[in-house]
């Protein structure tokens, strides 16, 4: 099996952290954000550079990567010995060293110019990915559901954080429409077996309700043997009820096309559109 955790897709939205990377070959995680965000999936073997709007031309894209050479926990005031007075001076961090940055043959761009936590994604993932979304390694139902929403030309975004007053929510894929927004969720066997998860869902669903999201929740049996049935023609009709798919490169909003079982429509860089 993979390591799921091969590469570490790490922000990037200061030119003062950027100049550390590029020249002294480091970059630095606090220890609290790995224990609650990666657990498992550290410590990677390559680290990638996600850049944010600051960057330019480089912005909101994926372009360079390195092979991990060492990680050491450290306070703050060790990795920035003017910082001794700071209230923050002794706040742990993992120093993560690499070797020279290598940069990839095609950038790995986000189509919604969005802002990311962490992408913990396997090599295979890295290597072959188009945009932000290619990376994500949440499970194979998403990995599924994504294979078909593309095939399809649905473009959706995937682990999308959303605010609902004091809790954020992570969604399996968001789709953001003319009309409304739609949180679509992959619920898998051990999920379901969960009984206490079922208040919680509701909870979430209701929360989500009230910010303007429509949920469709598609089980293990839905994805694994139901989807060009059921899952695609539901995900389209509530698409098209809402007006169709607000497109980042076109001012009409898309309504969606089901294709035929086994068609399979070649896709451009970002075309998900006819």
């Amino acid at each position: 099996m993979a390591n799921r955790g091969e590469v570490l897709v790490a922000i990037i939205n200061n030119e003062p952290d950027w100049q550390i990377v590029w020249e002294q070959h480091w970059y630095r995680i606090p220890v609290s954000s790995v224990k609650k965000l990666l657990k498992k999936r550290f410590p990677p073997q390559y680290l990638a550079f996600y850049q944010t709007k600051i960057f330019g031309d480089e912005a909101y894209s994926i372009r360079y990567y390195a092979p991990v050479t060492e990680i050491t926990e450290v306070t703050r005031s060790q990795l920035f010995p003017d910082s001794k007075g700071d209230k923050k001076a002794q706040k742990r961090y993992y120093k993560i060293q690499f070797n020279e940055l290598q940069q990839l043959p095609q950038p790995i761009f986000s189509r919604r110019l969005r802002r990311l936590v962490f992408i913990p994604t396997t090599w295979s993932k890295f290597q072959t990915a188009v945009e932000i979304n290619d990376l994500w390694d949440e499970s194979p139902l998403e990995d599924k559901l994504w294979a078909e929403l593309k095939r399809h030309k649905i473009q959706a975004e995937r682990q999308e954080y959303v605010k609902v007053k004091s809790k954020n929510y992570c969604l399996d894929f968001a789709i953001y429409c003319a009309e409304g927004k739609i949180n679509i969720e992959t619920d898998g066997d051990t999920w379901h077996c969960n009984k206490k998860q079922i208040p919680l869902d509701n909870e979430r669903d209701n929360a989500l309700e009230t910010q303007g999201w429509r949920t469709l929740r598609f089980n293990t049996h839905h994805v694994s043997e139901k989807m060009t049935q059921y899952c695609i023609p539901t995900i389209a009709e509530n698409i098209n009820k809402l007006g169709g798919v607000k497109n980042h490169t076109k001012a009409i909003p898309q309504k969606v096309e089901i294709a035929k079982p086994g068609e399979w429509v070649q896709l451009n860089l970002f075309d998900f559109e006819s």
